[in-house]
């Protein structure tokens, strides 16, 4: 993990977006249900073949993080407000999937 990918803040920015300010100065703004959306554990992707399990209908539109926690110094766990709470979100997927660097790229 880069040093560039240490966040040094993580706070709502509305209810339906989240802002990770990261230690290059980088802020990345995250539209909060396609996070939920993107979760990788195993109840929303099939372990061994990788296909998503999750449907976008299977989530509200209003879906919106109720807790936040750090794991360790790699990733952050979500409790959804639709009840899920399984999914850890490393600082290398959440930067590699900033919504701008996803823009600038394309």
């Amino acid at each position: 993990m880069s040093e560039s990918n240490l966040p040094t803040s993580i706070q709502q920015a509305g209810p339906d977006t989240l802002r990770i300010e990261w230690q290059d100065r980088h802020t990345s703004l995250y539209p909060v249900r396609e996070l939920r959306l993107a979760c990788r554990c195993a109840r929303c992707v099939e372990e061994f073949t990788g296909q998503p399990l999750l449907r976008d209908d299977d989530v509200p539109d209003d879906v919106r993080p109720d807790k936040i926690t750090q794991v360790g110094r790699y990733a952050l766990a979500f409790h959804w407000s639709d009840g899920h709470d399984t999914g850890i979100y490393t600082f290398d997927y959440l930067r590699e999937s900033c919504p701008c660097c996803r823009e600038d790229s394309a």
